[in-house]
């Protein structure tokens, strides 16, 4: 691919997720100011939950007409209409509504994900993952960053505007993706090999963990650790800050998990890492008294999360036949996104039963129990031949 085709596909990555992101460390305050923790972490959840639907019927259907590009520009289309609901609208039921319809856009990652691994070999997909999410990081940052600012000079509907613009702009751009059906010609698989995709134990094993990281992410990253803040007197600009120090951290992980670090330590090693610096930094959330402390912790934890999830993504399709990519993660996507609904939901729950420390400690605990996991259902490394180790290089 040359590299004008691959910086417009980049653009376009940076772009659909900024139209998503733009609001999401403002999201849960938002959402508490008229309502409950729970219903906070119903709304912020809702996202994971129409993934879940949606991304494996979306896999499906990009592999029986072996097309990618026309999943990807809707994608980038219905997240821009999402962000546009927001905007337009004030009431509770109308942000559950339009956060359902950012998980639909978002689903279409799973499109996204095997077109980019499509333009590499198989044994490179690990350290694919971790270019293609590093610039996710990158339009997530950008995204928090300035969405804060806007919404501190210009009120909460200012960051669903900005969201708006970039959707139009990655919109635009997603027309110049190039397209790399499947050479062989094959016209997707049938429900008995979807069966024989999901009872594939890597993926499955893969799946399981990615859901435990999801809890961690969409638990506090994305969903509590800002509401933790405006209890220590952040304002909106305070929320994106700590979504920037989260994001940072996380970028610069995921450039160097799936590649240099996973052929140094292992694929499974960088994982169990990730997990118990989750673990440790997410029980220390409640001890903090002070916004600079809460930033080390946050910044800690987007190390973690960087560290694990695009190796994950690479093992849930590097073994699989190019036919069958799209299904597979779209399998693991929408495995992992009940993390993406029900960490926000039981958080929510706990936090209005038992005060919201309690939910950051039941998020440490899963993370001490995902690294347990880690051995079990990761698939064990492997020798790199001489080619596989120049390509990763």
């Amino acid at each position: 691919m040359t590299p004008n085709r691959m910086a417009i596909f980049y653009i376009v990555t940076m772009f659909y997720w900024f139209s998503t992101y733009t609001y999401v460390p403002l999201l849960s305050p938002y959402v508490t100011v008229g309502g409950s923790l729970a219903m906070s972490g119903i709304i912020v959840g809702s996202y994971g939950f129409s993934q879940m639907l949606v991304r494996i019927p979306l896999g499906v259907w990009s592999d029986r007409i072996g097309t990618r590009k026309p999943f990807i520009i809707g994608g980038v289309a219905v997240g821009t209409l999402s962000s546009l609901g927001f905007a337009l609208t004030h009431s509770l039921w109308a942000a559950l509504v339009f956060r359902l319809l950012a998980g639909v856009a978002a689903a279409s990652w799973v499109v996204f994900t095997v077109l980019y691994a499509s333009y590499h070999s198989p044994e490179s997909a690990p350290k694919a993952m971790g270019v293609i999410s590093f610039f996710t990081s990158i339009g997530q940052l950008l995204a928090t960053t300035l969405g804060g600012i806007v919404a501190q000079h210009n009120g909460w509907h200012a960051a669903f505007w900005l969201a708006v613009i970039g959707g139009v702009i990655g919109t635009i751009f997603s027309f110049g993706i190039r397209d790399n059906p499947p050479v062989d010609g094959t016209k997707g698989i049938n429900p008995k090999e979807l069966i024989t995709v999901g009872r594939d134990k890597i993926v499955i094993g893969v799946s399981i963990l990615a859901v435990l990281a999801q809890v961690i992410t969409f638990s506090t990253m994305f969903g509590f650790s800002p509401t933790q803040a405006t209890h220590l007197g952040a304002n909106k600009i305070d929320l994106s800050v700590l979504t920037l120090v989260t994001t940072l951290p996380n970028a610069i992980a995921s450039l160097y998990s799936g590649g240099a670090l996973s052929r140094k330590l292992g694929e499974r090693n960088v994982v169990v890492i990730g997990f118990i610096i989750a673990a440790i930094f997410t029980a220390m959330i409640p001890a903090v008294h002070s916004l600079t402390w809460l930033y080390v912790t946050q910044a800690c934890n987007g190390l973690g999360q960087g560290l694990c999830m695009p190796v994950l993504m690479g093992l849930a399709i590097k073994h699989v036949h190019p036919t069958r990519r799209a299904t597979a993660m779209g399998f693991y996507q929408a495995i992992y996104s009940l993390g993406m609904f029900g960490g926000p939901a039981i958080v929510g729950w706990i936090g209005d039963a038992f005060g919201l420390a309690g939910g950051f400690y039941c998020v440490s605990g899963i993370s001490a129990i995902a690294v347990l996991c880690t051995f079990v259902l990761a698939p064990k490394p492997t020798r790199q031949t001489p080619r596989e180790q120049a390509m990763d290089a």
